[in-house]
């Protein structure tokens, strides 16, 4: 994650009006009327996209397979508090990115893990990898309070739809310069969603070019995707409410963040060290990029065992924990980037983003959603 010297970060000392509106919709550019597009994907990137395209007097419909807006910045609740499943933390490089977080003031706080330790194979702190200069954010109660924040205007407007899933993007049955979607909703039967301009897919890119390609679309997207590459992550997610006793607030080493080059864990952290977190001590263990592929289909429970094993290993944390939680990362991190912050083909009114098009940060996810937005506004 280590990049040139970071833009100033979010400031929340304004006076701002309450609660996570939109910005307010203005009228498109003189000689453009308003559009109705349709978003797959309510992650970081597809709600940045849909609220722009708010903004400048658009009409949005955002489609989500999942319960609620957020992706890879998902959050997971369990009885010993919540764990940060995906994206652990974030920097703020972009002013764009430092204005939208300074509409939600409160949110997102500062974690005090700015110095994130490197460790060798056996847990040895070799090297502070990152700069202290740089300041890393957490959304609070969890990581996924920012998208879904962001999100709730566009839910409370019916233009998020969850729970279900686009299978087919097909010319519009009543208008032939049109698109339409054909869906599978989670609790069974299929809908078809019609009266779209446009549609914008806010995917990881392997998800993107399988819609694509069962929608017989093979288009200039299809082959920019194919360029694209991502690599899995097993996470693992450990509570142990013991070490909330007189005497002992925590398990293990005194450092609350750390990459490691152990050949089956590429990152650890105490979730209980990130502020507005619950205290009871919690980690989360995400295995390497290598390791994760080459234990991509295996059973949960073995991939659980030796993640675990690992963990012992590099932290001396022999206890056994009293919650232990896998998750599975098909897209985690991007390995090989588009390149540029986004794809649109006018010609189609067809168009992509998200982080995978310039890296695997967060603020990338937003950024080029954003540029989509403006670049199709």
């Amino acid at each position: 994650m280590s990049k040139p010297d970071p833009l100033p970060a979010p400031r929340h000392r304004r006076a701002r009006l309450p609660g996570p509106a939109v910005p307010a919709a203005t009228s498109p550019p003189p000689g453009r009327q308003p559009r109705h597009f349709a978003i797959i994907g309510a992650g970081m990137a597809g709600i940045a996209c849909a609220r722009t395209l708010v903004q400048a007097g658009h009409r949005v419909t955002v489609y989500e397979k999942s319960a609620q807006a957020g992706g890879r910045t998902a959050t997971i609740d369990t009885p010993f508090g919540n764990f940060d499943a995906g994206a652990q933390y974030f920097t703020v490089r972009d002013p764009r990115f430092a204005r939208a977080v300074d509409t939600v003031p409160g949110i997102c706080k500062r974690w005090s893990a700015n110095s994130v330790q490197v460790l060798d194979a056996a847990g040895r702190v070799t090297a502070t990898g990152l700069p202290h200069r740089e300041a890393h954010w957490v959304a609070s109660p969890g990581m996924q309070s920012l998208v879904t924040t962001w999100a709730e205007p566009l839910r409370q407007a019916g233009q998020l739809v969850t729970l279900t899933q686009v299978t087919h993007i097909e010319p519009d049955a009543l208008n032939a310069t049109g698109w339409q979607l054909r869906t599978d909703m989670a609790g069974g039967g299929q809908r078809v969603y019609a009266g779209f301009d446009a549609v914008l897919l806010a995917q990881p890119a392997v998800p993107a070019q399988a819609l694509l390609a069962s929608s017989a679309l093979d288009t200039v997207l299809t082959d920019a995707l194919a360029t694209v590459a991502i690599a899995p992550c097993w996470t693992l997610m450990l509570a142990y409410p013991q070490a909330v006793r007189p005497g002992l607030t925590t398990l293990g080493p005194q450092w609350n963040a750390a990459r490691s080059t152990h050949h089956r864990i590429a990152w650890l952290a105490r979730e209980s060290s990130k502020p507005g977190r619950n205290v009871v001590e919690r980690w989360t263990v995400q295995a390497s990029p290598a390791w994760s592929a080459e234990h991509l289909e295996d059973d949960e429970a073995r991939v659980q065992a030796k993640l675990l094993k690992a963990f012992a290993e590099i932290t001396g944390i022999r206890a056994a924990p009293a919650h232990a939680d896998t998750r599975r990362w098909r897209y985690a991190q991007t390995t090989h980037p588009l390149g540029r912050s986004h794809l649109w083909v006018p010609a189609l009114r067809l168009g992509a983003c998200g982080d995978w098009c310039l890296g695997h940060r967060l603020e990338d996810a937003f950024v080029s959603g954003l540029e989509l937005a403006l670049a199709v506004a």
